[in-house]
């Protein structure tokens, strides 16, 4: 073919063009293209803007129809997401074999539906009926501009999360009856923060509890963490599981972390190891309190003060003088607003502890024998940090890394590279009260024959000190936990924590402390001062260890 022709197959249609054809090869184009010869409008132009209430009512309806018919297809078509949608739906009637689907609508607000749903699940000759409530939401499609149901996995159930399925048959584990120290069964609608971990200890040891497996339906989650039983169908044999919480202590901090967002804390007995509750309000249901990794702020200053003492560099009583800022490596380091600095010769360690003055142990950090891997040796030789702790249950166990630069000093206030969650924090404070480390536990060892996690502990003379300067911080008058401990009796010491958050105006809220034989460690994110939050959820749970 020549120079300049080009050609055209649409629909069978073979349109030959030869440059400057003129008029017949336009019109031949422009038919094909939907355009008249005389220039007709193009396409309808995209709609804009929020779907009307027409539209999300219209929407609405025509999804739940395919969704109550089992057309996964047809329905997901209906959403702005059809491929994770169809999969989605595709398991809720092919693997959870949920049958008898009934939808009804309530009252949209704007553009959102709630709704119930009626159904049934019958697998193996088992049938039980269904019923729950979700919500909607209807969108304006980006390149459609059709109204469309935005896709969430919780639009077909609450608890369904990105890439999770849902699945009906014999139980991946046989049920577990979880009890306390004492032989109260624990379960997560009394006790709803430990729904997660419940579930994972029957994940874990429901083989070996000596269970058998009934028939249910699951949540079966991507990330492989335990399945989410949401529907029994057969009951299975729960085995019984002996756990080191205690219930009591437990109801006390599921109703102490329920006063502060995104709260969580520990309580263990630092004589053993045993952890005597674990407990989480946040928007995630996550185990922060066991998982979290984040920086525990001045609590960190117990780890700090350890090193100063082990390696010789000052002593409870020795000089730690509070200037209103200190230098490191180019970076200036304040106090909180409102500390008074204290530099005269009456300045020690102790005082500096208890008012949670930062300058005076970033003073002090670069002191000889100190080097940049000085305060991980600490966390870890001592403290039992970053050591893989088996406590029965997916944890974290603490990261100290070893740092250059500004970070070397920000890690001694509990800030730069540092990570701690409340279990961390709690172990750190029986740590330092008793001298000896004792992975925390919550599941005895001789279950699955574990392997503990061990380290040397501390000095007594240092271990001495750190539980004076923390009983001073706790009932002496400028002590900064003195307001959160008020009240309480017995044997108590304490320490606050800010940690600052990058792009957060607010500071996370950490607070650790003690009560005879019991340690609690506390944080809330964005909750403020040590104090403010973290320090009465504490204090309330080691008032209930009483």
């Amino acid at each position: 073919m020549s120079k300049g022709v080009k050609v055209a197959v649409i629909g069978g249609v073979f349109a030959v063009m030869v440059g400057g054809a003129g008029y017949g090869a336009y019109n031949i184009m422009s038919a094909l293209n939907g355009g008249g010869a005389t220039g007709a409008a193009g396409p309808a132009p995209v709609q804009s803007g929020p779907p009307s209430a027409d539209e999300v009512e219209e929407t609405t309806k025509k999804f739940f129809a395919a969704w109550e018919k089992g057309q996964a297809a047809q329905a997901a078509a209906f959403t702005n997401n059809d491929t994770a949608a169809e999969r989605v739906l595709t398991s809720y009637g092919e693997g959870a074999h949920i049958t008898g689907v009934k939808i009804t609508p309530g009252s949209a607000s704007g553009a959102t539906v709630p709704f119930s749903v009626k159904a049934k699940v019958s697998y193996g000759g088992k049938s039980k009926a269904l019923d729950y409530r979700s919500e909607l939401t209807v969108v304006r499609g980006l390149t459609t501009g059709k109204a469309l149901v935005d896709w969430e996995p919780t639009v077909i159930h609450p608890e369904l999360k990105r890439d999770d399925t849902l699945v009906t048959g014999e139980a991946a584990s046989p049920p577990i009856e979880a009890v306390d120290r004492n032989g109260t069964v624990l379960t997560k609608e009394k006790y709803p923060s430990l729904g997660p971990i419940l579930d994972s200890l029957r994940d874990k040891y429901g083989d070996k509890a000596g269970g058998e497996a009934g028939v249910e339906l699951a949540i079966r989650h991507a990330d492989e963490s335990p399945d989410t039983s949401l529907l029994t169908l057969a009951k299975g044999k729960p085995g019984k599981l002996e756990t080191t919480l205690s219930a009591s202590v437990q109801a006390a901090a599921e109703k102490a972390v329920k006063q502060y967002a995104q709260s969580s804390v520990v309580a263990l007995k630092p004589s053993t190891g045993e952890v005597l509750a674990v407990a989480n309000h946040r928007d995630d249901a996550w185990n922060a309190a066991f998982e979290g990794k984040v920086a525990p702020g001045s609590t960190m200053k117990i780890i700090t003060a350890a090193m100063l003492i082990d390696n010789g560099v000052t002593s409870m009583n020795g000089p730690a003088p509070c200037p209103p800022t200190a230098m490191w490596q180019s970076q200036t380091f304040k106090n909180l607003t409102g500390l008074e600095p204290d530099e005269s010769a009456n300045a020690t360690l102790a005082n500096g502890f208890m008012r949670s003055c930062n300058t005076a142990f970033i003073k002090l950090v670069d002191e000889d024998p100190l080097t940049d891997a000085s305060l991980t040796a600490e966390a870890e030789e001592r403290f039992g940090l970053g050591r893989d702790w088996k406590t029965g249950i997916t944890s974290f166990d603490g990261s100290v890394p070893a740092s250059t630069g500004p970070d070397r000093a920000a890690n001694a206030i509990g800030q730069g590279q540092v990570q701690m969650n409340p279990l961390n924090m709690a172990s750190v404070t029986a740590t330092a009260i008793t001298g000896r480390f004792r992975q925390p536990y919550l599941v005895a060892r001789d279950l699955d024959d574990r392997p503990f996690a061990t380290a040397d502990g501390l000095r007594a003379s240092t271990a001495a000190q750190l539980k004076q300067m923390m009983r001073l911080t706790a009932t002496a008058s400028q002590g900064t936990a003195v307001q959160a401990m008020s009240g309480l009796g017995g044997d108590i010491g304490a320490k606050t924590g800010s940690a600052e958050v990058d792009g957060k105006a607010t500071s996370d809220s950490w607070f650790t402390g003690f009560r005879d034989d019991v340690a609690a460690a506390a944080m809330s994110q964005q909750g403020g001062h040590g104090g403010d939050a973290a320090g009465p959820i504490v204090a309330a749970v080691l008032r209930a260890s009483g």
